[in-house]
């Protein structure tokens, strides 16, 4: 007969992986709003990691993430993308990307950035995203564009390309 300690030790032993959630904000031009991080290089969306450990969910995450790190609270839309994301240097990730919605000039006036993570924000045009954004997560903003623009539903994705 297995006993709790037992099923705490099988839970302990299990591979680990990150989550990680982020929130599509457009503004009325349809330009996408990034942030740049001032822990590593490029361009990234409003959102971070997910506080499993404290019982937060994808949702919460993304909104709380977008709170923190642009001051907009706001409920994230419905979900775009599920991203399965293998990298070399971390444990795998699944990222969830929900719409954020249409940015008003109100909600741009509004931003302010949370300096300890983030050095500036920019609205760019869809077809200047790959000069910003590359890898797993261009993919990943190119397909959820798509959708929000053909009606289309959830994509599943791996390391950005569908497969489903």
């Amino acid at each position: 007969m297995a006993t709790t300690q037992d099923f705490a030790t099988y839970i302990a032993g299990l591979p680990r992986v990150l989550a990680g959630a982020a929130v599509l904000l457009r503004d009325e031009e349809g330009r996408v709003l990034l942030v740049e991080p001032n822990y590593r290089e490029g361009w990234a969306l409003p959102g971070g990691t997910v506080e499993s450990d404290d019982g937060e969910t994808p949702r919460q995450g993304a909104r709380r993430e977008t709170a923190e790190e642009i001051g907009l609270d706001r409920e994230p839309g419905r979900l775009l993308a599920v991203d399965w994301v293998r990298g070399p240097d971390r444990p795998p990730l699944v990222a969830y990307l929900y719409d954020g919605g249409l940015l008003t000039a109100a909600d741009l006036g509004a931003i302010r950035l949370q300096e300890e993570e983030l050095l500036s924000w920019r609205l760019v045009a869809p077809a200047d995203l790959p000069e910003h954004l590359s890898g797993s997560l261009g993919r990943r903003v190119q397909v959820a564009l798509e959708i929000l623009a053909d009606g289309g539903g959830t994509a599943e994705l791996e390391n950005g390309h569908r497969v489903a």
